[in-house]
């Protein structure tokens, strides 16, 4: 299978944050993980990427897993519900879907130690307004409730990727959207790196920031630090 040249680049990404974080500390899974990507890859592309999509013969570009009329039923059904979100479609009119962001020579620092991942890092959004210095992401989920939701974002390390993916690019404010597949509810959880400190929008930016740090010193441990010492 052709891959999607994204995930050939070199630099480090949160993806690759993840496989560290599972390789040092594996979580139960629980439920159809396959399933479960390739469903949200279906519907991260009828959304910000439909050129991607085949209808008709019920594919994905890039991808080899095999949907069902269901899985394309449900997808486009939680579609509907996104853009009639006041704010998801605000967001989505005008945002720049699949942007790439790259950072290099970035100086980390954890626990008071200074470094730097030598590859570069990356990311790439669902959403992205430069304009308004605002980025999101769009998340399928079995969460019913706003409350679920928050949990499975805590779990999944969503607030992680987030403040990655925000001091990648620069940018202030983020949203998780997170639309359900057991009813088809809207939820979102907003990040901001300058509300208050006191504010749980600030709150999840530090916590998704401490998390990557710890991680990306990990990660620069293992392959950047050791070429060093050698």
């Amino acid at each position: 299978m052709v891959q999607d040249p994204y995930f050939g680049r070199s630099e480090i990404s949160n993806s690759d944050l993840s496989a560290l974080q599972e390789l040092l500390h594996p979580k139960p899974q629980f439920g159809d993980k396959e399933y479960a990507y390739a469903f949200g890859t279906l519907l991260d592309n009828l959304i910000t990427e439909p050129d991607k999509v085949d209808l008709f013969n019920l594919t994905v570009k890039y991808q080899t897993y095999r949907y069902t009329t269901e899985d394309f039923e449900l997808a486009k059904a939680m579609k509907r519900a996104y853009y009639k979100d006041p704010f998801a479609k605000m967001i989505s009119d005008a945002a720049d879907f699949q942007a790439i962001s790259t950072r290099y020579n970035w100086l980390m620092n954890y626990n008071g130690f200074d470094f730097t991942l030598e590859a570069g890092t990356r990311c790439k959004w669902d959403l992205l307004v430069r304009a308004w210095k605002m980025g999101g992401d769009i998340k399928s989920t079995a969460a019913e409730t706003q409350s679920q939701f928050e949990a499975a974002c805590e779990h999944f390390g969503y607030f992680r990727s987030r403040a990655w993916y925000m001091d990648i690019e620069g940018t202030n404010k983020d949203m998780l959207i997170g639309i359900s597949k057991k009813n088809q509810k809207i939820f979102k959880i907003a990040i901001d790196r300058n509300a208050p400190i006191t504010d749980m929008s600030r709150k999840l930016y530090e916590h998704g920031k401490a998390q990557y740090e710890e991680l990306a010193f990990k990660y620069w441990l293992l392959f950047d630090g050791l070429k060093i010492a050698s």
